[in-house]
Formats: C-alpha cells, sequence, structure tokens
C-alpha cells in the first residue's frame, strides 16, 4: 500500500501516542524506566494495538491477524499481573 492513512482521530485527547503520520505507537516506543507495556500494548496501560493501525506494522492482512491473536494471549497476561479478570467482553473496531 501507499499513501495509507491510519483511521485514529477517534483517540485524539485519549492520551494513546501516535507518531507524526499519526499511527499508534507500542511496546519499545512507549516504554519507561517505571513502565515495561506488553509487546502491543500502547503508552496507555491496557490498550492494546494490532494491524495496519500501529507504528512500525508492514501492513498485511496475516500480520493483521497474527498481531490479533497476540493481543488476546497478552491480554490475559496483563489482567494476571492485575490479579483480575475482563468484566466483559472484549471487543474491536475494525479502524483502530
Amino acid at each position: 500500500m501507499t499513501d495509507a492513512d491510519p483511521a485514529t482521530s477517534c483517540l485524539a485527547g485519549c492520551g494513546v501516542p501516535l507518531d507524526q503520520s499519526g499511527f499508534i505507537r507500542t511496546d519499545g516506543e512507549v516504554g519507561s524506566a517505571d513502565r515495561a507495556p506488553l509487546p502491543l500494548e500502547t503508552g496507555v496501560e491496557g490498550i492494546f494495538a494490532a494491524g495496519d493501525v500501529r507504528c512500525g506494522s508492514v501492513k498485511r492482512v496475516g500480520e493483521a491477524i497474527g498481531e490479533g491473536a497476540a493481543v488476546v494471549a497478552q491480554l490475559h497476561t496483563f489482567f494476571a499481573r492485575r490479579g483480575s479478570a475482563p468484566a466483559g467482553v472484549v471487543a474491536s473496531h475494525a479502524g483502530v
């Protein structure tokens, strides 16, 4: 794809870090001495990004599918670290 624009305008004001092109920054790009996010976690604890909208992705369907599956496992790790279980169904948005 050329000149693909991420659909991340809905995140304005949410604190999710974006790069200069509007792609969501994750993992090592948003970590700090106080917090080491999971590989697909954004700079906001508990919010994950996968697929084309993520900064550094290769913009391929197969990668997006794999990352989506990986996020499910990472959510289990996230909740286990917090000592809590999810309080409902985890939903996704096609553009985010």
